[in-house]
């Protein structure tokens, strides 16, 4: 049984192990609410998970230990398993599949835990996983449906209750519901007023699917940008804990997430992943009622894989506002390409690249297309543009 001793419990087993991550101000997530943001990316091994996984491997027998633990996982898991096994003097070995990012597989690696890929995909490892669990009698760590580990997660809802005690709503990322079952329990057995509200990736709904059906449902697939809680079913305990204690829980889309990722880059300085950032973006969207409250948002982690956080950027600008492409039908005649960049360059906007192409079959013999790609400041922005450019007479194909 969970029970707010234990979360206490984990809390002093933790003291000296990870650190106690800031909670900083964010005015500019959400104007009109007071934002917090509770840095869980700035963690020990960049995530929130080695909270979880050092508790649970702390309560082992001393058999347990001298067996080692298993786990399945291809991110933050793995590396908070693997340096809680490793500060516990214990041997880990974490199953992977063999298509996971190799600085993953370095990252969990450089912890201390033997590393295993298996042919396949997440699920393919962990069925190993288990199979090596039954026969060479390792304890399996469970990257979230597990009391224990849940209450080390729990830690975080009585650090935020301690740094900011007139805290309105708290915000917290789901995959599997481990976090959000153990941060809303901590905060509603000593705070019940303060609302606890998840997120979850549009992608990838599944505890949003089966709270609303009153039963697990596993989805079929899971498709989005925030790999941390690309979970295709919630465990049977965090599902009946995010029923008790969870006061809605909402979805975000990719765009929204990269917009969130860029915020956070450009005004707190912080790199989250796409998981860590679902919270902040749900408070930017308005997706939770937190209009004059004090809110904070839990950014989870901050391993995001650095190949694909230029095309998170690019999507953020996109959706934001501060990127747009225009295409041009023009005649093809001298002073055009002027004509039109004069426009811009008046208005403020700046032309990060250009692309010249005669025109194609069906359209006029002399005409061509000219399209744009340019650095705005906002939607109103662009639109001031783009009428600009109609006034003058271009024709801008959508």
């Amino acid at each position: 049984m969970l029970t707010l001793d234990k979360v206490y419990h984990a809390s002093f087993v933790l003291k000296d192990v990870i650190r106690k991550t800031d909670l900083i101000p964010a005015p500019k997530i959400n104007p009109e609410s007071e934002v917090y943001l509770k840095t869980e990316n700035l963690q020990v091994t960049g995530s929130f998970k080695v909270r979880g996984a050092y508790y649970k491997i702390s309560q082992l027998s001393p058999e347990e230990k001298e067996k080692g633990v298993i786990a399945c996982s291809a991110g933050n898991h793995a590396q908070g398993v693997a340096l809680a096994a490793a500060k516990s003097g214990i041997s880990s070995l974490i199953c992977l599949p063999d298509g996971a990012p190799i600085s993953k597989v370095e990252a969990t690696k450089s912890y201390g835990a033997q590393v295993l890929l298996v042919d396949g995909v997440y699920d393919d490892a962990y069925n190993k996983a288990l199979e090596l669990r039954d026969e060479k009698g390792y304890t399996f760590v469970h990257p979230f449906d597990d009391e224990n580990v849940i209450a080390g997660q729990g830690t975080i809802g009585l650090e935020i209750l301690d740094q900011l005690e007139d805290v309105d709503a708290v915000i917290v990322p789901i995959g599997g519901g481990g976090l959000i079952s153990g941060v809303a329990f901590a905060i509603k057995q000593l705070k019940p007023e303060v609302k606890v509200y998840g997120v979850q990736a549009s992608g990838a709904p599944s505890m949003v699917q089966s709270i609303k059906n009153d039963k697990i449902e596993c989805l079929d697939s899971v498709n989005t940008i925030a790999d941390g809680i690309k979970v295709k079913e919630p465990g049977e305990n965090t599902f009946e804990y995010c029923k008790k204690y969870v006061d809605d829980i909402v979805t975000v889309t990719d765009d929204e997430i990269s917009s969130a990722i860029l915020s956070l880059i450009e005004h707190q300085k912080l790199i989250s992943e796409g998981a860590g950032a679902v919270a902040v973006a749900a408070a930017m969207f308005d997706k939770v009622p937190i209009k004059g409250k004090k809110a904070v948002c839990l950014v989870s982690g901050g391993n995001i894989d650095v190949t694909i956080l230029s095309r998170v950027i690019k999507r953020g600008l996109l959706k934001s506002g501060r990127s747009d492409s225009i295409n041009i039908e023009l005649i093809d005649k001298p002073g055009q390409l002027r004509d039109v960049s004069k426009i811009i360059a008046d208005l403020g906007g700046n032309v990060i690249a250009i692309h010249h192409e005669r025109a194609n079959e069906g359209s006029d013999i002399i005409g061509c297309y000219l399209r744009i790609l340019l650095e705005t400041r906002n939607y109103e922005h662009i639109k001031e543009i783009r009428k600009a450019l109609t006034d003058a007479g271009f024709h801008i194909v959508e």
